[in-house]
């Protein structure tokens, strides 16, 4: 029970974090630090290095229970603020207007975070930017609920000792690389991305008929 706990957290974040190299939409690309339209292995060694950072909470070299548990305090605190903040009169409740003015305040940061040039208007580049940023959680979200990203966890955690070394990260993210890499020139692109997510779905559709 203990490791399917492990596993679960460490599937949503790892799928985040690079090891899922088909999902849909651009944010995958953002490994691609020199902008040429394909993510070198160092390119994804040195992203993986950064995510597994941010996401060894407690810094002891391994993904585990704890800091699931620290990860799920520090979202639980930031609602606590979130809330605080919407709650303009601190009466301890949310009225309509309230919501609708933290629904407008969040609506305006997405648009200014999506302005790159900063002229009050979205490019048809910016706007379909905005929009995939939306689209990729929820994809990635249904398919770690289908199980691809539990196998491929399980997989990672090689001793079975229910933590993730850093080691186990990097070995399980390369290794969908190579895997997505159909040219093997060690460099994937957007194509190759979603042809290889394309067919990781259709293995989840099988398995799931």
């Amino acid at each position: 029970m203990k490791k399917a706990i492990l596993i679960s957290s460490a599937t949503a974040l790892l799928m985040a974090g690079g090891i899922a190299v088909a999902a849909p939409g651009d944010r995958g690309m953002r490994a691609d630090t020199n902008a040429d339209g394909a993510i070198s292995r160092a390119e994804m060694t040195a992203s993986l290095n950064t995510r597994f950072a941010k996401m060894d909470v407690n810094s002891d070299g391994y993904l585990s229970k704890e800091d699931r548990e620290a990860k799920r305090a520090d979202r639980s605190s930031k609602r606590g603020e979130r809330f605080a903040k919407a709650d303009t009169n601190g009466d301890g409740e949310l009225s309509e207007a309230e919501m609708e003015s933290a629904r407008a305040e969040r609506k305006a940061a997405k648009f200014a975070r999506a302005d790159k040039d900063g002229n009050g208007k979205l490019s048809q580049e910016e706007a379909q930017s905005m929009k995939g940023k939306r689209g990729g959680k929820g994809m990635r979200g249904k398919g770690d609920k289908r199980g691809g990203g539990m196998a491929m966890m399980r997989n990672a955690d090689t001793n079975g000792d229910q933590k993730i070394s850093k080691a186990e990260f990097t070995t399980a993210a390369l290794a969908r690389f190579d895997a997505a890499d159909a040219n093997k020139d060690g460099k994937l692109t957007k194509e190759e991305r979603q042809a290889a997510h394309k067919g990781q779905r259709g293995e989840r559709n099988k398995r799931g008929g």
